[in-house]
């Protein structure tokens, strides 16, 4: 599967250069040239790309409730960084084994983007179809997920509350609802 970056919607001229080197974020700047013909220094973040797995499994969603250091709980997909050298799909489908203990022959690119435009960050979303539980969980120190597994429509329910953190999924199934695509998403995900 050739799976193509999102684009972000403000680039970064190759001018600009790194004055902050961070764990999570690396901080660039450059002089933009204005309309007057004036030079303000414009800066960007770069955070390693990501992926989020939503895990099909006997034709249910599984979805994690997590807790994390310093964090509320939260429900979400499973997901994490790509590792250096990782594709997304690769990156798809070790988070989905180390988060739930799941795997799958068949994993399709859902949709990705680029979330904010002072931060070049990819974010790809997969949808993992007849997943098998192969292992039990491998999970980071910081680390506490319980999976929940649940019908369709359930997680459309969950989407919408407030600790639900995958906030670009609720939109798409609030733009389904919109849009009358509702019945093509469901199958979609029960495929």
């Amino acid at each position: 599967m050739k799976i193509t970056r999102p684009k972000p919607s403000q680039l970064m001229p190759e001018s600009a250069e790194k004055v902050f080197d961070g764990v999570l974020f690396d901080i660039y700047q450059w002089k933009q040239k204005m309309f007057d013909g004036s030079f303000e220094i414009f800066e960007k973040a770069k955070k390693t790309d990501t992926v989020n797995i939503i895990p099909v499994k006997d034709g249910k969603i599984v979805l994690t409730d997590q807790d994390q250091p310093g964090m509320e709980s939260f429900i979400s997909v499973p997901g994490g960084r790509i590792d250096a050298g990782e594709t997304p799909l690769e990156a798809a489908k070790r988070e989905l084994l180390e988060e739930t203990g799941l795997a799958s022959e068949r994993i399709t690119l859902w949709f990705s983007y680029q979330p904010f435009n002072k931060i070049d960050w990819a974010v790809y979303n997969f949808i993992a179809y007849d997943c098998q539980k192969i292992r039990e969980q491998n999970l980071d120190n910081g680390e506490k997920i319980s999976l929940m597994s649940m019908p369709f429509d359930e997680f459309v329910k969950i989407s919408i509350q407030d600790n639900f953190r995958n906030t670009e999924i609720s939109l798409k199934f609030f733009q389904a609802l919109y849009n009358g695509g509702m019945e093509k998403l469901r199958k979609m995900f029960l495929g």
